[in-house]
């Protein structure tokens, strides 16, 4: 999941080496929180939050291949 999210983030910024992920896992869920520089982030977020869903969408979606929940917070 981490690597999914990690993929996708790094095609979206300009400066990939700061793209952080942390990926925590409890029980059924697994908590994913996106670091990036702070010009970046408005094009991991979009306009009106367009990508981010996008992103969660996508994340959701590979959650239900290993049977969790998956949060994705910037």
């Amino acid at each position: 999941m981490k690597n999914l999210v990690e993929l996708i983030v790094k095609e979206l910024v300009d400066n990939k080496e700061a793209v952080r992920i942390e990926e925590k896992s409890e029980g059924g869920e697994v908590d994913i929180l996106i670091h990036v520089a702070d010009e970046d982030k408005g094009r991991v977020i979009g306009l009106r939050g367009n990508i981010i869903n996008s992103i969660r969408a996508i994340a959701r979606a590979a959650a239900i291949k290993e049977d969790v929940k998956v949060n994705i917070r910037i």
